[in-house]
């Protein structure tokens, strides 16, 4: 499930993006940047996820690599670090929720692939970054040769892990519990390319920025593109929700998965009022030199 928040002054997207990839760099981040038209506003998505939807290779080997289990690092203190991953790798709940998409992945990889080639060479393994632990399960299979690259992402989308399972009647519930579409958060987000091969991460740890359109509609938006004043920052942060769930400890869990999004706006923000501040005082020690040389 999803709770969406939303910044009404945020920074400029480049730099929240720069600030985002220093404070939480990550294996599939993104950033697409489409521009105003006279149909819609400028979008951009700054994204840095650690989560591979799916690939194809140029053998046909599709690989996917779902997340479920996460758990805060303590970079400060390694007995806690160490005993907060193993707390994880040991989590009932944790398993039981990654061994469910594993097994949704397998079913979904199955109806486009080699029968019998479906499997798991890595089962829950634990992967850190620089602000969580995380449950990672690897999933392959070899793409049937009168299918394509379309057909698997077809098969597979959306990514089992932002969906639960099973997927279509989950899908159907968070539609009614949801307050609105997610829009590209818990989507896909890569490239597919002319040789079949393909990569495709799930958007997650993602920000989008909209410059929403003001009375005189997107005609206005396309006239000035980089103004601030309509810009919105949305950040999408969701958890799992199963029998064995804590509300306080999902609701946690959610809040980690935002706090460095929400860092590197903060860290952007200060960076462009820093700089701001510095070209003012810049012009007003030129402006008040000029005044003093005038007879």
């Amino acid at each position: 499930m999803c709770l969406p928040a939303s910044v009404t002054q945020p920074p400029e997207p480049w730099r929240f993006y720069s600030a985002l990839r220093a404070i939480n760099p990550a294996p599939y981040s993104a950033w697409l940047s489409i521009a105003p038209s006279a149909a819609a506003p400028a979008v951009t998505v700054c994204c840095s996820s650690p989560e591979r939807f799916l690939s194809c290779g140029r053998g046909g080997v599709l690989e996917a690599k779902p997340i479920k289990g996460t758990a805060r690092r303590h970079n400060d203190d390694a007995v806690a670090d160490v005993a907060a991953a193993a707390a994880l790798l040991g989590s009932e709940k944790e398993r039981a929720e990654n061994l469910m998409i594993v097994d949704l992945l397998r079913n979904d990889l199955g109806r486009v692939c080699e029968p019998g080639s479906v499997h798991v060479p890595g089962l829950i393994q634990l992967e850190s970054y620089s602000s969580l632990h995380q449950l990672v399960s690897t999933v392959r299979g070899l793409l049937r040769e009168d299918a394509s690259c379309i057909d698997a992402v077809r098969a597979a989308f959306p990514g089992g892990s932002m969906t639960g399972a099973p997927k279509v009647r989950s899908m159907e519930i968070l539609d009614q519990l949801e307050g609105g579409p997610r829009g590209v958060y818990s989507g896909a987000l890569g490239y597919l390319s002319v040789n079949g091969t393909f990569d495709l991460n799930i958007v997650i740890r993602t920000a989008v920025f909209l410059d929403q359109p003001d009375t005189a509609g997107h005609a206005a938006v396309a006239a000035a593109p980089h103004s601030s004043s309509r810009r919105v920052m949305s950040v999408g942060a969701g958890g799992a929700v199963t029998v064995q769930s804590d509300a306080q400890a999902e609701f946690a869990e959610m809040q980690l998965k935002a706090e460095r999004l929400l860092a590197a706006a903060a860290m952007a923000t200060q960076q462009q009022q820093q700089q701001q501040t510095a070209v003012h005082s810049s012009t007003f020690t030129a402006a008040a030199a000029a005044a003093s040389v005038v007879p």
